[in-house]
């Protein structure tokens, strides 16, 4: 095959430093992996670079700090033989050739030095073991080895070598398959699907961090349901989210179905992506349906129930997010809250509902009230015509709801307008349970409807609730 280059790849100022430094140690450098690929796929302005030096990336990386301006700092990581830099609006990492031996029960590699084909054989997949030489006398040569930009014009996802050694070596390759063919939406090699299928269970010693930062680029995903499918159809899913499959299937008691649970939410992932960005917002459409296998009955006057899913599957939210090691701080609460209220908005559609309903949706909700009607209105799914259109009008009529009883009485976030320490300064009291009683009291009121949300009315309402404990307003 004839020698093609690209130089055209390798405009950015940071490869002329590359280069002389490069040439002025004598070893051969190459940029490598998700650069060279993106490069070719036009994704766009890359915000790192791999490079690979046949020899030592550590010592690569410190001759460039010096021809730098301002000479940049080296973060060194000698366990793994790498260097970071970060300069001009570049994270530049390198590493030296190598060649990998892996042993069955983990997925760190036993690694010595190797040449640049060894270092090629390890990558994951042909299309990140696209390499374009650095030195001057072949600065941009193409080094295809395994046909990756012939895959890349496929849409292929094909590993280097045998899938059933890439994938076993290291399981969390599998996943990394699954999240580019639903990132670039190519297609996974028929071979390399069935070794991912075969190795399954090899998953169980990658760790929790790991999957999940791989789980989340998959939920970034245009269209998640590609990987998400993906996941399913290999066996990896239920290994990582049983919770998920546990929600597959249709059961059929004297002629009455429910629908699939688990397909159904794969649309509603789809649906959200297209309105918002937000990863939270996507893992609260993924688990919003989570608690429905656990509480699905069946009930001979009524068919199929699932009585207390959204407070079931609340609660499961942070038993996954515990088990899966995400974060459980603000970003779990919303994603609980979402799906402990997912089904509270179209329950105020009826024009019985009492301004009290949706006075309670509105302030439950606070400032994730936009997000709930974004997760509601995704999870219409139905393919009738009519029936979607109705849905979609009913959220119509409960945003014009909201938005009138919220202009009106201004419930959103909202505290009391009288404090617990005019409460006790009222009644001459020290801090007591009474206090916090008194303003429950008064916030309920206004919630109920019984009084207005302003202070006047709070004031009267908190002197009738006082004399209910013995308190007298002091003069």
């Amino acid at each position: 095959m004839s020698e093609i280059y690209y130089q055209e790849a390798l405009q950015h100022k940071i490869f002329n430093f590359l280069s002389e430094a490069a040439d002025e140690l004598d070893i051969e450098a190459y940029a490598i992996g998700g650069f060279v690929r993106d490069f070719f796929l036009k994704r766009g302005k890359a915000q790192d670079i791999d490079v690979v030096a046949v020899g030592s990336g550590i010592e690569l990386a410190k001759k460039v700090s010096e021809k730098l301006p301002g000479k940049p700092p080296v973060k060194v990581f000698k366990t793994y033989g790498t260097a970071m830099l970060k300069v001009f609006d570049l994270e530049v990492e390198f590493v030296g050739a190598r060649k990998e031996s892996y042993s069955e029960d983990s997925r760190n590699p036993e690694v010595e030095r190797g040449s640049l084909k060894d270092d090629q054989n390890r990558r994951d997949f042909t299309i990140n073991a696209l390499a374009l030489q650095l030195n001057k006398s072949n600065f941009g040569k193409l080094l295809d080895p395994f046909g990756g930009l012939q895959d890349l014009k496929n849409q292929l996802i094909k590993t280097p070598l045998d899938p059933e050694v890439t994938y076993s070596d290291d399981p969390l390759r599998m996943l990394r398959a699954i999240r580019f063919s639903s990132q670039l939406n190519f297609v996974i090699e028929p071979q390399s699907l069935k070794a991912i299928q075969e190795n399954a269970t090899r998953i169980d010693i990658v760790s929790k961090e790991r999957i999940v930062t791989e789980l989340n680029k998959i939920l970034e995903s245009e269209k998640p349901s590609i990987g998400l499918k993906l996941l399913h159809d290999t066996g990896l899913l239920k290994r990582i989210l049983p919770e998920l499959t546990n929600l597959e299937g249709i059961d059929e008691i004297d002629g009455q179905k429910h629908k699939d649970n688990f397909w159904h939410t794969l649309e509603v992932v789809d649906n959200i992506s297209k309105e918002t960005n937000n990863l939270w917002l996507r893992w609260a459409a993924l688990l919003h349906d989570v608690g429905k296998a656990p509480t699905k009955r069946f009930n001979k006057k009524i068919g199929w129930t699932f009585h207390g899913h959204e407070f079931k599957g609340s609660k499961m939210v942070y038993q996954i997010f515990k088990r899966l090691k995400l974060p459980l701080n603000d970003k779990m609460k919303f994603v609980q809250k979402l799906v402990l209220l997912s089904s509270r908005p179209i329950a105020i559609v009826d024009e019985d509902v009492t301004d009290s309903a949706v006075r309670r949706l509105v302030h439950d909700t606070g400032e994730h009230l936009e997000d709930l009607m974004t997760l509601c209105e995704a999870d219409i799914t139905t393919k009738n015509p009519k029936r979607y259109t109705k849905y979609h009008n009913n959220f119509k009529l409960v945003r014009g709801r909201i938005q009138e009883v919220e202009e009106r009485d201004k419930v959103r976030n909202f505290q009391p307008p009288v404090s617990g320490n005019e409460i006790m300064e009222t009644f001459n009291i020290e801090p007591c349970q009474a206090v916090g009683n008194i303003k429950a009291k008064i916030k309920e009121a206004i919630l109920d409807g019984i009084i207005p949300n302003e202070y006047d009315a709070a004031f009267e309402y908190m002197l009738k609730e006082g004399e209910s404990y013995g308190f007298r307003q002091q003069a």
